[in-house]
């Protein structure tokens, strides 16, 4: 078959008394001689003249006469105008066969790539088209399709402002995506957000990596809770009794007792939260991270600030067509941070809710409210969607979060903020077992469930260690609907899933 770089490797013939066009049948493949394969992605004005080769959807075809038809192929989130008329070695027949290909079929186009008079509209390409000369349609959809394209990809802004027009467009909900997931997928927007999703990653371990960390695994069925509360998944394992994961943090600090001094992972995890607002996951992708400090906790805070602002540098700079598709879908605000993160105090933080006359406890955690507040009035003053907020009070922190030296009501932790929600959770661990049992107990956790992990500290251990999770974000790069998107087949309905995960969908973009 023939390939970009004409390296043929012994192509399979032609469909036996090929005429240029029709179904294939029976998913045979076959070579179409002559002719390369291309993205349509990198289809350009200086490939004029050449003989090209693509497969993929057909995304719309509109037919002009008996003689001409026009066909658009999308492959993934490009797509470009496909001209199938009668003379050379197509035939009125390709024209009519183009014309009634329904929706969303997969076609193999064989052709020759030219410039139009006008650009094309409505196409990514614009600057280019196929002269078509072979046609083939491997996979025919049903014609009527459950639901559209176009109409999947359609934003609520666009639906509001047409109903206050007095017309009516359709507007397809969250069950029907879900029950159709696999065309709802294909809407520029979702195509763009898993290539988003996969740039953060590989941002993630690019920039750690060259920070000195070590990528690991950690265990996801494990013996005991791993932060406490009841919001875990418990199951019977053989007879005795287990959990899902609710965080990896108990396996990577025996990482980094185990000599390994920072180290990060990529991988799921599970919180039994019976909740729906997208601030509660069932599941979700964690970035995590832990590393051990030498003179003070912020060490981390510095690593945070420089790994999140490549992270954004990186996006902007290169997923400027994918933050636009996005866009179009789900309307944002670009984010505005700052090239050295700003730090605050928690205290500074509760001087400054209350001053706006906010009334939080003293002492207590923030709630929702209160985060969305601090935000509005952090980006008044400092101009910045993106902080840090720090030395939190004890008592709402994890066990095993290590009280400050100066005043012990305090802890060494701190928490990262994208337009007032919380994305990032981190603090230094307490590394002495015997305070480190006395505050499990304390929190109400049965320290012989996690005997291990205290008893990793009796055999030397750095004096320091911190730890951070990302994942959980509502705000960091897109806003909170677009997280919707961010998993590709998540659980099912309340019928066909007894944990009746109906927040799955409101999947983090793993930020």
């Amino acid at each position: 078959m023939p390939t970009g770089d004409d390296n043929h490797h012994g192509d399979p013939p032609p469909p036996p008394e090929d005429a240029g066009y029709g179904d294939v049948t029976g998913g045979e493949l076959f070579g179409v001689p002559g002719y390369d394969w291309a993205d349509v992605a990198v289809l350009g004005p200086a490939m004029a003249g050449r003989a090209v080769r693509a497969r993929d959807a057909a995304h719309a075809v509109r037919a002009v006469g008996r003689r001409v038809s026009f066909l658009v192929l999308r492959q993934g989130s490009s797509t470009v105008q496909c001209v199938v008329a009668a003379g050379g070695e197509g035939d009125a027949g390709m024209a009519r066969f183009a014309a009634g290909l329904s929706r969303e079929s997969v076609v193999d186009v064989a052709g020759v790539v030219s410039v139009p008079r006008e650009p094309v509209r409505g196409t990514a390409q614009q600057q280019v088209e196929i002269q078509v000369k072979k046609l083939y349609c491997i996979s025919r959809a049903t014609p009527n399709l459950p639901i559209s394209i176009d109409d999947a990809a359609r934003s609520e802004e666009d639906v509001a402002r047409a109903k206050a027009a007095g017309e009516q467009l359709v507007h397809v909900g969250q069950d029907k995506r879900l029950d159709y997931r696999v065309i709802d997928l294909r809407t520029p927007a979702n195509q763009a957000i898993f290539r988003v999703q996969c740039e953060v990653e590989n941002i993630f371990r690019q920039v750690l990596l060259s920070e000195g960390f070590v990528g690991i695994h950690t265990p996801k069925l494990i013996g005991g809770s791993s932060e406490g509360g009841a919001a875990v998944f418990k199951l019977d394992y053989n007879g005795q009794p287990a959990c899902l994961a609710q965080s990896p943090q108990l396996h990577k600090q025996m990482a980094i007792c185990g000599g390994f001094e920072r180290v990060f992972e990529v991988g799921p995890v599970f919180r039994a939260e019976d909740s729906n607002t997208h601030r509660h996951l069932c599941e979700f992708v964690g970035l995590d991270m832990e590393m051990a400090i030498k003179d003070h906790y912020s060490e981390v805070c510095d690593v945070v600030d420089r790994l999140f602002v490549a992270m954004f540098d990186h996006l902007n700079k290169n997923c400027a067509k994918e933050l636009e598709a996005i866009h179009r879908q789900y309307p944002f605000k670009p984010l505005k941070y700052l090239p050295k993160t700003l730090r605050i105090e928690y205290d500074e933080g509760i001087r400054m809710l209350k001053e706006a006359g906010v009334h939080v406890e003293a002492m207590g955690d923030l709630n929702t409210e209160a985060e969305k507040k601090l935000g509005e009035l952090v980006q008044a003053k400092y101009d910045t969607d993106f902080y840090l907020l720090c030395r939190y009070p004890s008592a709402v922190r994890p066990f095993y979060t290590m009280p400050c030296s100066d005043d012990p009501r305090y802890s060494n932790s701190f928490d990262v903020f994208v337009r007032g929600e919380e994305i990032i959770s981190g603090a230094q661990r307490v590394h002495v077992p015997e305070l480190l049992a006395r505050q499990a107990e304390a929190r109400g956790i049965d320290a012989g469930s996690i005997a291990a992990y205290v008893d990793s500290f009796r055999y030397g251990a750095a004096a320091r260690r911190v730890r951070r999770r990302a994942g959980e974000g509502g705000d960091a790069l897109l806003r909170r609907r677009q997280h919707q998107e961010g998993v590709a087949l998540p659980a099912r309905s309340q019928k066909a899933d007894p944990l009746n995960q109906r927040v799955y969908l409101e999947k983090s973009l793993t930020i």
